[in-house]
């Protein structure tokens, strides 16, 4: 199982669509305050749909406390400052994948705390721009959930 980590995530149509991604892959989604918005909020709901009843969603005051609870678990930062692509990364089961705020990415302190090894990039034509937050979530976890062999939950096309 993967871990979704979003920092201090402020848009909440990208969280909700987040949520419905991580229900669809079998990760859990852990939320590091402080939130830009309620976490009840109806935009969230919205792209979300039902599918928060359907994923492991979990709510952290800031990183120090998530951070307590997971003193083990491996991270994988994305970042527009990572180093290496993440194709790269060789990813196992219960690691987990953070993404930083929207707006302004993940703070130098947490990528020092993750390390260089560990801080992944997708590569871009523009490179002083970002993906949307939703989008390169999307793209880590499936290359994550690639190299794990699709486990758990792949369910097969009807015919």
């Amino acid at each position: 199982m993967l871990h979704v980590i979003l920092y201090q995530p402020e848009i909440p149509p990208n969280t909700g669509n987040i949520i419905r991604l991580c229900a669809n892959t079998g990760a859990n989604l852990h939320l590091v305050g402080p939130l830009g918005f309620q976490l009840d909020n109806t935009r969230v709901k919205r792209a979300g749909l039902d599918y928060a009843e359907m994923t492991c969603v979990y709510q952290y005051v800031n990183w120090n406390s998530f951070r307590t609870e997971h003193p083990e678990m491996r991270i994988w930062a994305f970042s527009t400052r990572g180093e290496r692509p993440y194709t790269e990364a060789e990813f196992q089961a219960d690691d987990g994948l953070l993404f930083g705020p929207e707006t302004r990415g993940l703070p130098e302190s947490v990528l020092a705390e993750t390390g260089s090894e560990y801080c992944l990039h997708l590569p871009m034509a523009l490179t002083s721009r970002s993906l949307n937050l939703s989008n390169t979530v999307a793209v880590g976890v499936y290359e994550a959930w690639r190299q794990m062999g699709f486990a758990k939950g792949v369910q097969e096309p009807a015919s």
